[in-house]
């Protein structure tokens, strides 16, 4: 009994310590790799015309504007903020169209309002920036968390979606049902619930490795730190109401009425938003084109921007052959 005391304790300790040295190893082979983009480019905050949407809620809205030419409206994801964009927005910028991003409520540098968060209160502020820049001919350009707003606001407001949208880039999103099928999310969504997962985003070696399920087959140093930077200076708990609906809401069934066409964009590799999601946005909107990008994973806006780019450009001048 006596020994037991000792060794039980001391092989836990040195399970405990090899696991931590194999983290730490593989952390540190993940930060050397080579950057796609150094690291400032990343933290560079998009340039352009600052504006602030108040809504009737009290919400503040920040949103972006820059260039000029056929609108794209860029809609982030969830725990970042419109940084995510500073690469893509460049792009377009440089290519000729007018782009919007703006912090979705609770995020970056805007607020909750009395209505407080939710896939309703979250939709109406698309209809909120949409409205407020009066824009006729948007592409709508949105990523994971973005797109499943994107897909309730199209659902919700059918007639300004009508009046201001002309299609719509779904990027590594779903339409609900988000922990189903994925053994990341139901694994990391209780961890941001509790608290422990920005404790992990803090840490050097176990941040990195969290940041690294995010990518595909080639983990981008760079980018894996300024999403950490974002993710650890996030407060979550007003957020937590998002993460249920995006988890508990189902909208499947509905995606047979969005009636503006749509090119869905996946990672082969995504493990946050598992292809399956994809393949029934593709089936079940009616105008949908499915776009599959071999060896990519879920922050498609930093490991694949041309991409992205380039398909908002080919949707916006779809759009244009058709209205001409």
């Amino acid at each position: 009994m006596r020994l037991s005391r000792l060794v039980l304790p001391a092989l836990a300790l040195a399970a405990g310590t090899f696991g931590h040295r194999a983290a730490r190893n593989t952390a540190q082979a993940l930060q050397s790799r080579p950057a796609a983009y150094p690291l400032e480019k990343l933290r560079q905050p998009l340039e352009g015309e600052r504006a602030i949407i108040t809504r009737e809620d009290g919400t503040r809205l920040f949103a972006i504007t820059s260039g000029s030419g056929p609108t794209v409206l860029l809609a982030h994801g969830f725990a970042i903020s419109l940084l995510e964009w500073n690469i893509i927005a460049e792009q377009l910028v440089a290519r000729g169209c007018r782009v919007i991003a703006f912090d979705q409520r609770g995020h970056g540098q805007s607020t909750i309002g009395r209505d407080g968060i939710g896939s309703q209160q979250m939709a109406g502020d698309y209809k909120a920036v949409l409205e407020h820049f009066d824009v006729r001919d948007a592409v709508l350009v949105a990523h994971s968390m973005g797109g499943f707003l994107a897909m309730v606001f199209m659902l919700t407001y059918p007639d300004v979606v009508r009046d201001r949208l002309k299609g719509a880039v779904l990027m590594s999103t779903f339409a609900g049902n988000v922990m189903e099928g994925s053994p990341q999310n139901a694994l990391q969504i209780p961890l941001i619930q509790s608290g422990v997962m920005q404790w992990v985003a803090r840490s050097d070696v176990y941040g990195t490795l969290f940041a690294s399920t995010l990518y595909g087959s080639q983990p981008d140093p760079s980018g894996m730190k300024v999403f950490l930077e974002v993710f650890a200076a996030q407060n979550y708990g007003p957020l937590l109401p998002i993460l249920r609906a995006m988890a508990e809401e189902d909208y499947y069934r509905r995606l047979g009425e969005i009636q503006v066409p749509c090119t869905v964009i996946c990672g082969r590799l995504d493990r946050t938003t598992p292809p399956w999601h994809s393949e029934l946005l593709a089936q079940n909107i009616p105008n949908a084109t499915l776009r599959w990008l071999e060896g990519k994973g879920h922050l498609l806006n930093w490991e694949a921007p041309d991409a992205i780019t380039q398909a908002a450009l080919d949707l916006i001048g779809q759009v244009e052959t058709v209205t001409s």
